[in-house]
């Protein structure tokens, strides 16, 4: 059995991520295995800047946004120096398996390890969803309220004033985050990468249909991998007359304490990653698939694609005209 771990998180934060080092950290500790708290990602595994963690370490923090260990993206990491002294701190420190919480990204970084010799676990913590062997990944849900609460807001005023609002919400190549709270929110338009739109047709005219029945204030919601949104501002002013103001609400979306859903959620993957590691068994993703904590081959998990619910944008186009 496997006696010391230790845990990072890596490349974007999510809220959740707390939740999810406090089920490791609990769970391994049960299991009288030591756990290391590994600083910034894997910058602090190659530099040796971690502490040993125990139950009280990770007390009232499953409340909290972002992560107590810290973050960061390593370009070191991914050369064969950078794994070296990686691999040099987990001897020196007697660390014997990890579990690495982040999005592809962090994946693979954890399939390079597993490869050397020191079994990882990865657990999805992105806010984007975009994970393809998982439904869902920690911080999701919480970014989609929080963007939902942020676009009430900018609703209230928009209608005050018979505004159009363009908000773009953050999900890198992925449309998720735009779909869901766009269905939340009642946009008129969504704008996501995964589905090809004409700008007249999906948004203009739909909007000028809407005013013939009496709308006057609109939502366009625009996912960060289109853009433009202060272009597509001045664009609906111009066509439609109706005045338009442009929103980036940026990283506001990573912030906020965790929706009781991605608390759950992360506490679960956090305590499935200990059971794998106990037995040695690693180059594993946690996943959640219907509701059900399963996990792949990290090599099979990055392999499979993320795919639009395209059913649900058909839906939120025909109920938010």
């Amino acid at each position: 059995m496997i006696k010391t771990i230790g845990v990072l998180t890596s490349g974007g934060d999510a809220p959740g991520m707390n939740a999810a080092i406090r089920a490791v950290v609990r769970a391994g500790c049960e299991l009288g295995i030591k756990v290391y708290g590994i600083m910034r990602g894997f910058n602090g595994l190659m530099s040796n800047d971690m502490y040993e963690m125990n139950l009280r370490s990770v007390s009232d923090i499953i409340n909290r946004g972002g992560t107590i260990l810290c973050s960061a993206r390593s370009e070191r990491f991914k050369t064969e120096e950078g794994m070296q002294a990686a691999i040099r701190t987990c001897r020196e420190r007697g660390i014997e398996g990890l579990v690495v919480i982040g999005g592809d990204g962090s994946f693979r970084g954890a399939r390079d390890i597993s490869l050397k010799g020191i079994p990882c676990v990865a657990i999805p913590g992105t806010i984007d969803n975009d994970i393809g062997c998982c439904d869902y990944t920690i911080g999701y849900d919480t970014a989609m309220n929080t963007i939902m609460q942020m676009v009430d807001r900018i609703r209230d005023t928009a209608e005050s004033h018979d505004r159009c609002a363009v908000v773009e919400v953050m999900g890198r190549g992925a449309g998720y985050l735009a779909l869901s709270s766009g269905i939340a929110c009642g946009a008129t338009s969504i704008l996501i990468p995964e589905v090809p739109y004409d700008f007249d047709r999906d948004v203009i005219e739909r909007m000028k249909r809407t005013q013939r029945s009496g709308k006057v204030h609109f939502v366009i919601m625009v996912s960060e991998a289109i853009g433009g949104v202060e272009e597509m501002a001045k664009r609906i002013q111009a066509e439609t007359g109706v005045e338009a103001r442009a929103t980036i609400l940026g990283h506001v979306q990573r912030g906020g304490s965790p929706t009781s859903k991605d608390r759950i959620v992360a506490s679960r993957m956090g305590y499935h990653a200990v059971q794998l590691l106990k037995d040695g068994i690693g180059n594993r993703v946690v996943a959640i698939q219907k509701d059900e904590v399963m996990d792949f081959d990290i090599y099979e998990a990055l392999g499979m694609k993320s795919s639009i619910d395209l059913e649900m944008y058909k839906m939120a186009m025909e109920i938010s005209i």
